[in-house]
């Protein structure tokens, strides 16, 4: 505003219109997909699951029919600026291709044709760690920073890395494929083939599945283990701890090949009970050679409970923000 300098604090002169625009995410998991709306700050204004039901031709037919439908309800007449799809694994964005993703039984899935002809708006796939790393450097504790690695650890574990800001995809796009990086001392018979892979040992899968087995859940849920160490189990705080540690490995491995400026760990272990962090903290400095900090360096997740919802919406925002000339918005949609 014009005039002279005035006490209190400055005014901003520009900011982001968050009412109009807004940026839909999906989510491919194991067992659910997730529907989000995120508005251009990253903020989630609307999220819906719907289990995740059979191969890659039935679940992208799901989506085809119940996207349409979301929307109708839930943008509330704003206009949509494009698709994010996210999964864990290799995913190749140039082609819109989910490469590989175990957990999912998925190779060489043509998502984004697949979608493009039931939406009248831009496809945008990428994989979840990637997504999440853009969104850190974006909107979380990435912001101003230019080196970042993000490690999620789900049913899926892999990272992403960021250099000079820019988040590296590698040839074929397999920057950050840490899902068979040996764990010593684990023995865990892994799909590859091979034995003590980080992915077979922690993935939420597996570690629910030996859970089950001990007779700690009754059945093999990770959420089940979450929900007993929640309440105080012993035995199941004792699996989530160690869990963590070997989570730790690949972190101080990361850290001292990277060294970046910042680590964001997306689990829902330290999501839900954050009083576990320190057990992540520990393991870093027991195994890292470089990184005497880990209190200062490695943080969870900016997005808490709705991480998933974020990390789909921000590969739009990606777009949006790296090429807002070349927006195309759609029709508002109406509630029907």
């Amino acid at each position: 505003a014009p005039g002279p300098p005035r006490a209190g604090r400055p005014q901003v002169p520009v900011a982001v219109d968050n009412a109009h625009h807004l940026a839909c995410g999906i989510h491919i998991a194991v067992s659910r997909i997730t529907f989000s709306l995120v508005d251009l700050r990253g903020r989630v204004v609307a999220e819906e699951r719907i289990p995740r039901v059979g191969g890659p031709a039935r679940v992208l037919a799901h989506i085809r029919r119940d996207l349409p439908r979301f929307l109708s309800r839930r943008t509330r007449g704003r206009s949509v600026l494009g698709i994010g799809v996210v999964t864990g694994g290799r995913v190749d964005p140039d082609l819109g291709v989910v490469a590989e993703n175990t957990p999912l039984g998925w190779g060489d899935v043509p998502v984004r044709a697949a979608l493009s002809s039931a939406v009248h708006q831009p496809v945008h796939v990428d994989s979840h760690a990637r997504a999440l790393a853009r969104a850190e450097l974006l909107l979380g504790s990435g912001a101003g920073r230019s080196e970042l690695v993000h490690l999620f650890a789900g049913n899926v574990v892999d990272a992403a890395i960021a250099t000079s800001g820019t988040v590296l995809r590698g040839r074929h796009s397999g920057a950050g494929d840490i899902a068979h990086l040996p764990v010593p001392g684990s023995t865990v018979p892994c799909p590859c083939g091979r034995t003590g892979c980080l992915q077979a040992a922690v993935s939420e899968q597996a570690v629910a599945a030996r859970a089950h087995q001990a007779g700690l859940v009754p059945a093999p849920e990770f959420r089940l283990l979450l929900d007993a160490a929640s309440a105080g189990s012993p035995a199941a705080l004792r699996v989530l701890r160690g869990r963590l540690r070997q989570v730790a490995h690949a972190a101080a491995v990361l850290l001292d090949v990277i060294g970046p400026e910042v680590m964001v760990v997306t689990d829902r272990s330290i999501i839900r009970l954050p009083e576990l962090i320190p057990e992540l903290h520990q393991g870093i400095a027991d195994l890292s050679h470089l990184c005497r900090d880990p209190e200062r360096i490695v943080v969870p997740t900016s997005f808490g409970t709705r991480v998933l919802a974020v990390a789909a919406g921000s590969v739009v925002l990606d777009a949006v923000y790296r090429r807002p000339m070349e927006l195309r918005t759609a029709p508002a949609h109406r509630t029907g």
